[in-house]
């Protein structure tokens, strides 16, 4: 069994519990009659868009330097001009917590925030629709096109963003077909760990041309020029953990990446 796999099933069973404590229909009842704010949005102005994370472990890389508090990490990103934040609210493998989302908003009401998990169920989504997330993301590897389908679908519902993430040509094909708009590519393979940036312009290749898609390059983004090329390539937004996670500066790692030093 791969990690992802496990995580997976990890994922399910924790779900089953959850559903009992606070069944689907309370969670709905929970949810805020205001929209969140705009995910895509904030991703399709002009400039380097930035997505920066809020992540404290991984399985393939252990615990991250930076440890601070969600909501003092999203404010440096937010003062250094991140277009949106991510927030990993895995406990289990990746030390999150949904709370986090709750912590951030307090601070920053204005910036949109993806619910980065391994979301498998309705459930999640409408967890994420109570929360103040704008956006929820979405690993074509962990679904049937069924399920993705109406996960986007629900999504759509609840007046959230989708986040599809691929990791190839083939998992780009199922995404378009089952009505993602927002289209993450992966550049670390989520089984080996490998990390090849070539994995996004293969995807904005096939891409070019196409209208009405958002581009996000995910992983193993480490300089502006990267960024450069990858937004010469088509990708609107960049997400990037690990390289501002491991900064013992996040904000002049942020500022870095965006050219301004």
């Amino acid at each position: 069994m791969s990690i992802l796999d496990e995580i997976v099933a990890s994922k399910k069973q924790e779900l089953i519990e959850a559903m009992r404590v606070c069944p689907l229909e309370e969670i709905i009842a929970q949810i805020s009659e205001s929209l969140p704010v705009s995910f895509t949005s904030a991703l399709a102005r002009e400039g380097i868009n930035i997505i920066a994370e809020v992540k404290y472990k991984s399985p393939s890389q252990g615990d991250f330097q930076c440890q601070l508090p969600p909501r003092q990490l999203a404010r440096l990103y937010s003062d250094n001009k991140a277009a949106a934040v991510s927030v990993l609210t895995e406990r289990n493998y990746f030390a999150g917590d949904i709370r986090f989302l709750d912590e951030i908003d307090q601070e920053l009401p204005e910036i949109p925030l993806l619910r980065k998990d391994f979301i498998v169920d309705r459930y999640q989504v409408a967890e994420t629709r109570r929360s103040p997330a704008s956006a929820y993301l979405l690993i074509v590897s962990c679904l049937s096109e069924q399920e993705l389908a109406d996960l986007i679908d629900y999504g759509r519902e609840l007046d959230l963003d989708a986040l599809v993430e691929v990791h190839d040509p083939q998992e780009l094909e199922i995404a378009v077909e089952q009505g993602a708009r927002t289209i993450g590519v992966n550049n670390r393979h989520l089984k080996t760990f490998e990390v090849r940036l070539e994995t996004s312009f293969d995807i904005a290749r096939r891409m070019e041309g196409e209208e009405d898609y958002l581009l996000v390059s995910e992983s193993g983004i480490e300089t502006h020029s990267q960024i450069l090329e990858l937004r010469d390539a088509g990708f609107s937004a960049y997400l990037i953990g690990s390289s501002l996670m491991n900064s013992e500066d996040p904000g002049l790692r942020l500022r870095e990446l965006q050219g301004e030093n």
